[in-house]
Protein backbone atom coordinates (compact mmCIF):
# COMPACT_ATOMS: atom_id res chain seq x y z
CA UNK A 1 0.00 0.00 0.00
CA UNK A 2 1.24 3.47 -0.91
CA UNK A 3 0.46 6.94 0.37
CA UNK A 4 0.93 10.43 -0.99
CA UNK A 5 4.35 10.79 0.60
CA UNK A 6 5.65 8.01 -1.65
CA UNK A 7 3.46 8.61 -4.72
CA UNK A 8 5.22 8.04 -8.02
CA UNK A 9 4.14 8.52 -11.61
CA UNK A 10 4.15 5.10 -13.27
CA UNK A 11 4.71 4.81 -17.01
CA UNK A 12 5.64 1.12 -17.25
CA UNK A 13 3.11 -1.57 -16.37
CA UNK A 14 3.16 -5.32 -15.87
CA UNK A 15 0.91 -7.64 -17.86
CA UNK A 16 -1.23 -8.29 -14.78
CA UNK A 17 -4.89 -7.56 -15.44
CA UNK A 18 -6.75 -4.70 -13.80
CA UNK A 19 -10.10 -6.36 -13.22
CA UNK A 20 -13.43 -4.72 -13.99
CA UNK A 21 -14.50 -5.53 -10.44
CA UNK A 22 -11.59 -3.62 -8.88
CA UNK A 23 -11.83 -0.67 -11.24
CA UNK A 24 -15.60 -0.39 -10.82
CA UNK A 25 -15.24 -0.44 -7.04
CA UNK A 26 -12.65 2.32 -7.07
CA UNK A 27 -14.64 4.47 -9.47
CA UNK A 28 -17.73 4.00 -7.31
CA UNK A 29 -15.85 4.97 -4.15
CA UNK A 30 -14.35 8.00 -5.91
CA UNK A 31 -17.79 9.45 -6.56
CA UNK A 32 -18.02 10.29 -2.85
CA UNK A 33 -15.70 13.20 -3.57
CA UNK A 34 -16.92 16.80 -3.48
CA UNK A 35 -19.23 17.87 -6.30
CA UNK A 36 -21.08 21.08 -7.16
CA UNK A 37 -24.75 20.88 -6.17
CA UNK A 38 -24.40 17.11 -5.82
CA UNK A 39 -24.73 16.93 -9.61
CA UNK A 40 -21.57 14.88 -10.35
CA UNK A 41 -20.68 16.83 -13.46
CA UNK A 42 -18.30 14.25 -14.92
CA UNK A 43 -18.19 11.09 -16.98
CA UNK A 44 -15.40 8.54 -17.41
CA UNK A 45 -14.68 6.69 -20.64
CA UNK A 46 -12.86 3.41 -19.96
CA UNK A 47 -10.62 2.24 -22.80
CA UNK A 48 -9.29 -1.32 -22.75
CA UNK A 49 -9.12 -2.41 -26.40
CA UNK A 50 -5.76 -2.22 -28.14
CA UNK A 51 -7.42 -0.68 -31.19
CA UNK A 52 -8.94 2.21 -29.25
CA UNK A 53 -5.72 2.87 -27.36
CA UNK A 54 -3.87 3.04 -30.67
CA UNK A 55 -6.39 5.58 -31.90
CA UNK A 56 -6.06 7.69 -28.75
CA UNK A 57 -2.25 7.64 -28.72
CA UNK A 58 -1.68 10.44 -31.29
CA UNK A 59 -3.82 12.81 -29.22
CA UNK A 60 -1.30 12.27 -26.42
CA UNK A 61 1.77 12.72 -28.64
CA UNK A 62 2.18 8.93 -28.88
CA UNK A 63 3.48 8.57 -25.35
CA UNK A 64 4.18 4.81 -25.02
CA UNK A 65 2.14 4.26 -21.85
CA UNK A 66 -1.09 5.07 -23.69
CA UNK A 67 -0.86 1.85 -25.68
CA UNK A 68 1.05 -0.19 -23.09
CA UNK A 69 -1.19 0.41 -20.07
CA UNK A 70 -3.97 -2.15 -19.50
CA UNK A 71 -6.52 0.64 -19.02
CA UNK A 72 -6.84 4.24 -20.17
CA UNK A 73 -9.39 6.45 -18.40
CA UNK A 74 -10.59 9.68 -20.00
CA UNK A 75 -12.36 11.88 -17.45
CA UNK A 76 -14.73 14.42 -18.96
CA UNK A 77 -16.47 17.54 -17.76
CA UNK A 78 -20.08 16.57 -18.49
CA UNK A 79 -23.10 18.85 -18.46
CA UNK A 80 -24.83 16.78 -21.14
CA UNK A 81 -26.23 14.23 -18.70
CA UNK A 82 -27.52 16.88 -16.30
CA UNK A 83 -29.06 18.89 -19.15
CA UNK A 84 -30.78 15.80 -20.54
CA UNK A 85 -32.12 15.00 -17.07
CA UNK A 86 -33.48 18.54 -16.79
CA UNK A 87 -35.26 18.37 -20.14
CA UNK A 88 -36.73 14.97 -19.30
CA UNK A 89 -38.19 16.51 -16.11
CA UNK A 90 -39.83 19.58 -17.62
CA UNK A 91 -36.90 21.86 -16.67
CA UNK A 92 -34.97 24.14 -19.02
CA UNK A 93 -31.17 23.79 -18.56
CA UNK A 94 -28.91 26.83 -18.90
CA UNK A 95 -25.51 25.19 -18.85
CA UNK A 96 -24.14 26.03 -22.30
CA UNK A 97 -21.72 28.64 -20.98
CA UNK A 98 -18.18 29.04 -19.71
CA UNK A 99 -19.07 29.07 -16.00
CA UNK A 100 -20.74 25.70 -16.42
CA UNK A 101 -17.59 24.34 -18.05
CA UNK A 102 -15.48 25.57 -15.14
CA UNK A 103 -17.87 23.95 -12.66
CA UNK A 104 -17.92 20.67 -14.56
CA UNK A 105 -14.14 20.68 -15.08
CA UNK A 106 -13.64 21.27 -11.36
CA UNK A 107 -15.94 18.36 -10.56
CA UNK A 108 -14.11 16.15 -13.04
CA UNK A 109 -10.66 17.00 -11.68
CA UNK A 110 -11.76 16.52 -8.06
CA UNK A 111 -13.06 13.10 -9.06
CA UNK A 112 -9.82 12.33 -10.89
CA UNK A 113 -7.66 13.16 -7.86
CA UNK A 114 -9.83 11.13 -5.50
CA UNK A 115 -9.63 8.18 -7.87
CA UNK A 116 -5.84 8.55 -8.00
CA UNK A 117 -5.66 8.46 -4.21
CA UNK A 118 -7.77 5.30 -4.10
CA UNK A 119 -5.61 3.64 -6.76
CA UNK A 120 -2.52 4.50 -4.72
CA UNK A 121 -4.03 2.69 -1.74
CA UNK A 122 -4.61 -0.42 -3.87
CA UNK A 123 -1.05 -0.40 -5.18
CA UNK A 124 -2.08 0.46 -8.73
CA UNK A 125 0.17 2.68 -10.81
CA UNK A 126 -1.00 5.52 -13.01
CA UNK A 127 0.18 8.44 -15.06
CA UNK A 128 -1.79 11.67 -15.34
CA UNK A 129 -1.63 12.97 -18.90
CA UNK A 130 -1.79 16.73 -19.17
CA UNK A 131 -1.95 16.35 -22.95
CA UNK A 132 -5.73 15.81 -22.77
CA UNK A 133 -6.45 19.53 -23.24
CA UNK A 134 -3.76 20.06 -25.89
CA UNK A 135 -5.59 18.33 -28.74
CA UNK A 136 -9.08 17.74 -27.32
CA UNK A 137 -10.93 17.54 -30.64
CA UNK A 138 -9.13 14.30 -31.54
CA UNK A 139 -10.26 12.75 -28.28
CA UNK A 140 -13.81 14.05 -28.74
CA UNK A 141 -14.03 12.49 -32.20
CA UNK A 142 -12.54 9.15 -31.17
CA UNK A 143 -14.69 8.76 -28.05
CA UNK A 144 -17.77 10.23 -29.74
CA UNK A 145 -18.32 12.82 -27.03
CA UNK A 146 -21.54 14.80 -27.52
CA UNK A 147 -22.18 18.50 -26.99
CA UNK A 148 -21.49 19.74 -23.42
CA UNK A 149 -18.94 16.97 -22.82
CA UNK A 150 -15.27 17.96 -22.75
CA UNK A 151 -12.24 15.76 -21.96
CA UNK A 152 -10.15 17.28 -19.17
CA UNK A 153 -7.96 14.48 -17.78
CA UNK A 154 -6.53 11.13 -18.85
CA UNK A 155 -5.06 8.40 -16.65
CA UNK A 156 -3.10 5.40 -17.86
CA UNK A 157 -3.59 2.68 -15.27
CA UNK A 158 -1.99 -0.66 -14.45
CA UNK A 159 0.13 -2.58 -11.98
CA UNK A 160 3.61 -0.98 -11.71
CA UNK A 161 6.56 -2.53 -13.48
CA UNK A 162 9.02 0.12 -12.34
CA UNK A 163 10.06 2.01 -9.23
CA UNK A 164 11.05 5.48 -10.42
CA UNK A 165 12.58 7.98 -8.00
CA UNK A 166 10.33 10.40 -6.17
CA UNK A 167 9.88 13.73 -7.93
CA UNK A 168 11.08 16.82 -6.11
CA UNK A 169 8.58 19.30 -4.65
CA UNK A 170 8.84 22.94 -3.60
CA UNK A 171 8.80 23.59 0.16
CA UNK A 172 5.59 24.50 1.99
CA UNK A 173 6.63 28.12 2.51
CA UNK A 174 6.84 28.61 -1.25
CA UNK A 175 3.13 28.18 -1.88
CA UNK A 176 1.29 28.82 1.41
CA UNK A 177 0.30 32.44 2.12
CA UNK A 178 -1.15 33.55 5.44
CA UNK A 179 -4.07 36.00 5.49
CA UNK A 180 -3.08 37.69 2.21
CA UNK A 181 -0.98 36.78 -0.80
CA UNK A 182 2.65 37.77 -0.31
CA UNK A 183 4.33 38.43 -3.64
CA UNK A 184 7.78 36.98 -4.30
CA UNK A 185 11.08 38.81 -4.24
CA UNK A 186 14.20 37.57 -5.93
CA UNK A 187 15.60 36.47 -2.56
CA UNK A 188 12.51 34.29 -2.06
CA UNK A 189 12.90 32.66 -5.45
CA UNK A 190 16.56 31.95 -4.72
CA UNK A 191 15.60 30.19 -1.49
CA UNK A 192 12.57 28.24 -2.71
CA UNK A 193 14.09 27.00 -5.98
CA UNK A 194 17.62 26.31 -4.74
CA UNK A 195 17.18 22.58 -4.20
CA UNK A 196 15.33 22.04 -7.49
CA UNK A 197 17.91 23.96 -9.48
CA UNK A 198 20.79 22.05 -7.94
CA UNK A 199 19.49 18.53 -8.49
CA UNK A 200 22.07 16.60 -10.56
CA UNK A 201 19.48 15.62 -13.17
CA UNK A 202 18.45 19.24 -13.66
CA UNK A 203 22.03 20.38 -13.98
CA UNK A 204 22.41 17.69 -16.64
CA UNK A 205 19.31 19.04 -18.44
CA UNK A 206 21.04 22.40 -18.68
CA UNK A 207 24.17 20.87 -20.16
CA UNK A 208 22.30 18.76 -22.72
CA UNK A 209 20.04 21.60 -23.80
CA UNK A 210 22.73 24.29 -23.65
CA UNK A 211 20.70 26.54 -21.36
CA UNK A 212 21.87 28.82 -18.57
CA UNK A 213 18.97 28.32 -16.15
CA UNK A 214 16.37 25.67 -15.40
CA UNK A 215 13.60 28.19 -16.01
CA UNK A 216 14.77 28.46 -19.63
CA UNK A 217 14.14 24.73 -20.07
CA UNK A 218 10.47 25.40 -19.35
CA UNK A 219 10.05 28.71 -21.20
CA UNK A 220 12.16 27.92 -24.27
CA UNK A 221 11.68 24.16 -24.73
CA UNK A 222 8.92 22.49 -22.72
CA UNK A 223 6.11 25.07 -22.53
CA UNK A 224 6.82 27.80 -25.03
CA UNK A 225 4.72 30.91 -25.63
CA UNK A 226 4.13 29.82 -29.24
CA UNK A 227 2.80 26.41 -28.22
CA UNK A 228 0.75 27.81 -25.35
CA UNK A 229 -0.94 30.36 -27.58
CA UNK A 230 -1.63 27.82 -30.33
CA UNK A 231 -3.10 25.26 -27.96
CA UNK A 232 -5.09 27.96 -26.17
CA UNK A 233 -6.71 28.86 -29.48
CA UNK A 234 -7.47 25.20 -30.14
CA UNK A 235 -8.96 24.77 -26.67
CA UNK A 236 -11.21 27.82 -27.06
CA UNK A 237 -12.33 26.64 -30.48
CA UNK A 238 -13.18 23.19 -29.09
CA UNK A 239 -15.07 24.64 -26.11
CA UNK A 240 -17.13 26.66 -28.57
CA UNK A 241 -17.84 23.58 -30.69
CA UNK A 242 -18.85 21.58 -27.60
CA UNK A 243 -21.30 24.30 -26.60
CA UNK A 244 -19.56 25.91 -23.63
CA UNK A 245 -18.72 29.19 -25.41
CA UNK A 246 -20.72 31.39 -27.78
Amino acid sequence: MKNLATRRTIRQYSEREVSDQLLDRLMTEACRTQTMGNLQLYSVVVTRSAEMKQRLAPAHFNQPMVTQAPVVLTVCADFNRTSTWARCRQAEPGYDNFLSFINAATDALLYTQTLCNLMDEEGLGYCYLGTTVYQPQQIIDILELPRLVMPVATLTVGWPDEQPPLSDRLPLDSFVHHETYQDYLGIDIDKYYYDKEHLPENIEFLRINRKDTLAQIFTDIRYTRKDNEAMSATLLQTLKKQGFLD
